[in-house]
């Protein structure tokens, strides 16, 4: 079943800091140990989040944060800036719900899609996603603010690695 989901704490915003170092591990067994090494977002942003009221976290049977999700408003569409799930709290469903959560706070604020960008060939980014619903957006589709963001992700360096624009309408 699914962990409970709602709007994380100011003071649980280093515990996010902690879920994206773990969720990162993983990447280095795919030889991308720079995704792994990447510093979490700092606690300035995530404050933004969560005074924006959009920074969620899904939480285990002791209401501790295992997963969670930022998100901001991107050409009329609500952008996915980061979901993570603790590893040991993978494969239950909780980064869906996540998403589902954001979903229908999104059609609550008459949005009509989620977007994201993720790597391409990453198992659980870009074909995890794909079987949510989402699908690749790219030339003409792209809009404005996600040619920024991903000049943006480029000049991070994380372009190394293929990555896509994502869609999925509400």
């Amino acid at each position: 079943m699914p962990a409970p989901i709602r709007l994380a704490t100011a003071a649980e915003l280093p515990a996010l800091q902690g879920i994206e170092r773990a969720a990162g591990e993983p990447f280095r067994a795919l030889g991308m140990a720079a995704i792994a090494d990447d510093e979490p977002p700092a606690l300035d942003l995530l404050a933004r989040f969560q005074d924006a009221g959009r920074a969620w976290v899904a939480t285990d049977e002791r209401d501790r944060p295992v997963g969670y999700l930022i998100a901001e408003l991107v050409d009329s569409a609500a952008h996915i800036e980061q979901v993570s799930v603790r590893p040991e709290a993978a494969r239950r469903g909780v980064g869906r719900a996540l998403i589902d959560h954001l979903a229908a706070h999104a059609r609550a604020e008459g949005l009509t899609a989620l977007t994201l960008t993720t790597f391409a060939e990453v198992p659980w980014n870009a074909p995890y996603y794909a079987r949510l619903g989402f699908h690749v957006v790219d030339g003409p589709a792209l809009t404005p603010g996600l040619r920024e963001i991903l000049r943006a992700e480029a000049a991070h360096g994380l372009d190394r690695w293929p990555r896509v624009c994502m869609r999925r309408g509400l």
